[in-house]
């Protein structure tokens, strides 16, 4: 679907096919417990967050070296210039890759080699947001802050991912709070599989600006009823809500309920490597499965400019809203 949108919810790492996984093991030399990409695609299906972690971090073994890292983006940036993105705002998770040996700089400049480029080589904006592993420890988070210091000038926000439950967002307040002095946007995973309550202890104690994932926010009305008072933005991931279970089947999925509650909610599609479609494709499956009509989808499209950190470009903003109005579905 070629609707012009913005992606706010998208891990680089999470956007590596089997078949650059193979190139690039081959051009690093590390060997993959796979005989091919078919028997690698086979192991894309997940019982849980969990078990799509243990394959999400075994596969970044291949990435090593800055043209990797600027490979993988710009292997992104082309699907995503196909389905439509006119913005990204992409995240990247430092402490799987400084576990490994490679340094924050490496990761940054690699990727900044795409992303600097991005404007020109494929029509997309981009920013770079830095997730924390919140199933690591908090002086982990604040040490990984501190290395990159030196490459702020690439890193628009911070943000908080992996393993949910187990790690509240109170875990991490000292280093949201030393980001923010750094001038850094906040935004956070909450309500995925963790409760209601870590999406407002996020809010209360992180200072979040905006909420990635947050479907579980439909448990409490109370809760609901600020987000939409507050218009805090939601970056919600429909293909991988069903591929980890959060949703049993795409028709079930909130997305509508919310719509209609007020709430700011934008599509994005997570690890489209491992859900099973990029952003254009989870704009056509809950068009589809969930029967959204042309008004409900350029919603959604607008949405995902207003929620996004377009804020010290608002004439850039204001051009891709003026591309949403004028956009004409096909039949």
């Amino acid at each position: 679907m070629s609707l012009p949108k913005a992606e706010l919810h998208l891990h680089i790492e999470g956007t590596l096919e089997p078949e650059l996984a193979f190139a690039l093991a081959a051009r690093n030399g590390v060997s993959l417990p796979y005989a091919d990409t078919e028997e690698l695609r086979k192991a894309y299906l997940f019982d849980d967050l969990q078990s799509f972690l243990n394959l999400y971090y075994e596969l970044m073994a291949v990435l090593r070296t800055e043209q990797d890292f600027e490979d993988l983006a710009n292997a992104y940036l082309a699907r995503a210039a196909a389905q439509g993105v006119r913005h990204a705002e992409i995240f990247f998770d430092p402490q799987a890759h400084l576990a490994r040996g490679v340094d924050m700089g490496t990761v940054v400049e690699g990727l900044w080699r795409a992303l600097g480029e991005s404007q020109a080589a494929h029509g997309i904006s981009t920013r770079l947001i830095m997730c924390f592993l919140r199933d690591q420890s908090a002086e982990s988070a604040m040490e990984t802050l501190e290395a990159a210091k030196p490459y702020l000038h690439r890193i628009i926000g911070i943000g908080l991912d992996s393993a949910e439950v187990g790690h509240p967002p109170v875990k991490f307040r000292e280093v949201y709070e030393a980001a923010a002095t750094l001038g850094l946007r906040r935004v956070a995973h909450a309500g995925e599989e963790g409760p209601p309550a870590y999406i407002t202890e996020a809010l209360d104690v992180l200072g979040v600006e905006r909420v990635d994932h947050g479907l579980r926010c439909m448990e409490d009305p109370e809760l609901v009823a600020r987000l939409v008072r507050e218009r805090v933005p939601l970056t919600l991931c429909p293909l991988s809500n069903v591929r980890l279970r959060a949703v049993d089947v795409l028709a079930d999925h909130p997305l509508p309920a919310m719509l209609e509650a007020g709430l700011l909610c934008t599509v994005n599609s997570d690890d489209p490597a491992y859900f099973g479609g990029y952003v254009g494709d989870n704009f056509g499956a809950v068009r589809e499965a969930l029967g959204l009509g042309e008004e409900r989808l350029r919603e959604l499209a607008r949405n995902s400019f207003l929620a996004s950190f377009l804020d010290d470009d608002q004439e850039l903003r204001a051009r891709y809203l003026a591309e949403v109005e004028a956009y004409e579905f096909g039949g």
